[in-house]
């Protein structure tokens, strides 16, 4: 079981904290000779493989890194375009690892400013007047559980669908914001929380969830 990340979204629909705990790793390298028996695509700044799956490469894995270098988009890490290198049989052969995309700044803002709508359109298409909005979203591969306080501050939690205890894990995260940020004088409201305590007490929240599940008495 394992606790994957946490979003902290103010009541205008922006992102002020952001963090990857526990990413699952299914990266797969490969040693390739020419031709490439895999079709990739640029998609979204990106290479991703666009047809054929092999030994744990599928479709959508992007391109990750060659030659043990990490890509940077559609580009090498010394500025080629990754399709014209590929294309090209003096650069085999070449060792290429997939994988899941890793998000990038300015997607993980764009994702919570729609959650953000989504939580909203929810509440509004509740039959009853005073809706929640979305507490839970549940996939084969994760739950995204979320909590709002009075305030409008979103805490929103990914996680495995096994974890137990996320209900207490975003209590306990509120109590470390108010502790840790709120309490901070160099802190404004709505702004990105940075500040070094909150990150170290949230941090030993996760683990403590991931461990023992819901929080005991006087935790």
């Amino acid at each position: 079981m394992a606790i994957f990340s946490v979003y902290v979204v103010n009541k205008a629909g922006g992102l002020i904290y952001q963090l990857d705990h526990h990413a699952p790793r299914n990266d797969t390298e490969k040693t390739f000779s020419f031709p490439l028996d895999l079709v990739l695509r640029p998609h979204d700044e990106r290479v991703v493989v666009a047809f054929g799956q092999r030994d744990g490469i599928r479709v959508g894995h992007a391109v990750l890194a060659i030659n043990g270098a990490e890509v940077n988009g559609r580009l090498t890490a010394d500025g080629k375009d990754v399709m014209e290198f590929l294309s090209n049989p003096a650069n085999y052969p070449v060792s290429i690892r997939f994988g899941r995309h890793r998000l990038s700044s300015n997607e993980k803002l764009m994702l919570a400013s729609m959650f953000h709508s989504l939580f909203a359109i929810g509440s509004q298409l509740s039959p009853e007047v005073g809706s929640s909005g979305i507490e839970m979203l549940e996939t084969d591969t994760f739950k995204l559980h979320c909590f709002q306080t009075l305030t409008g501050i979103k805490f929103v939690v990914l996680a495995d669908p096994r974890q137990a205890g996320i209900d207490a894990l975003l209590r306990k995260i509120y109590e470390i914001y108010s502790d840790f940020a709120l309490k901070n004088p160099f802190y404004s409201l709505e702004m990105p929380i940075r500040c070094e305590l909150f990150d170290q007490n949230l941090k030993l929240a996760l683990e403590a969830a991931e461990k023992a599940g819901p929080f005991g008495p006087g935790s």
